[in-house]
């Protein structure tokens, strides 16, 4: 397997029929639906980004997961590389975890990434089919002259018919490499992001430019990957000046933010 054969993507939604067998460095976070992907594709090795590892340690929980199917899988220390970018991850990312099948390969913490996807080479490949796994959107509140509050495990599940609501996701706040905007999601009132360990989520600012009130929620807070952790646990870590405007703080509770973010729509 040359370099050619090690795929380098944004996101781990993006794996293909082609993808079987091979080694992927993928920059979502390494929760267990990332795993998930990477197993039901048929991947090799897998080397997703830590996201600060977080409440529970979320962020690398997919490691063990993919042991289950004799995936290699590790994770790059959030510090080292870019969640959303690939490239980053490729060019810059220090591996900081690694499950017992990488292991064994000859994989170890403070690798390059590129290196690990190398080492990777000599897993023994997916074993077994992994039974489906969705990620989860429901209704948190749905009043009759209240903003909808939606919960989304991931962003992409956000819909047309979600203007006007506040999105409670479980994404990471990083603008993937590939796709740096909202993009023709509708204008929700406001969004609720992981923070991923990044003082800098770029999603925020972003979403000023649709006058959308954003805000992240502490890694260590919150398990990323699960939106009721967001809205139950979340503690505020960032916010945008769209957000700001309608008196949010870091430092409040995702609860709050809910309430202060529909009290300005009143």
């Amino acid at each position: 397997m040359g370099e050619s054969e090690i795929l380098v993507l944004d996101s781990a939604t993006k794996f293909g029929p082609d993808s079987a067998g091979k080694v992927a460095i993928a920059a979502s976070h390494g929760a267990i639906y990332a795993g998930y992907l990477g197993a039901r594709a048929g991947l090799r090795g897998i080397i997703l980004h830590d996201a600060g590892i977080g409440r529970d340690a979320a962020g690398i929980n997919s490691l063990p997961y993919l042991d289950e199917y004799t995936v290699a899988a590790a994770t790059v220390d959030h510090r080292s590389a870019r969640i959303g970018d690939g490239a980053s991850m490729a060019a810059t990312g220090r591996i900081s975890h690694v499950n017992e099948t990488a292991r064994a390969a000859g994989c170890a913490p403070g690798q390059s990434s590129m290196d690990c996807a190398h080492v990777m080479r000599a897993a023994p490949g997916c074993t077994g089919a992994p039974p489906p796994l969705d990620e989860a959107r429901f209704y948190i509140r749905d009043t009759a002259g209240m903003p909808r509050i939606i919960g989304c495990d991931s962003v992409s599940l956000v819909g047309p018919d979600d203007a006007g609501a506040i999105v409670i996701s479980a994404s990471h706040g990083a603008l993937l490499k590939e796709a740096p905007s909202w993009g023709n999601r509708p204008d929700v009132l406001a969004a609720v992001f992981n923070d991923a360990g990044s003082e800098n989520p770029t999603r925020l600012p972003d979403l000023d430019k649709r006058g959308i009130a954003g805000a992240t929620v502490s890694s260590e807070s919150a398990r990323i990957g699960e939106a009721m952790s967001t809205y139950e646990d979340g503690i505020i870590s960032q916010v945008n000046e769209t957000a700001r405007r309608a008196g949010a703080t870091s430092g409040i509770t995702c609860r709050d933010f809910v309430d202060l973010m529909t009290a300005a729509k009143s």
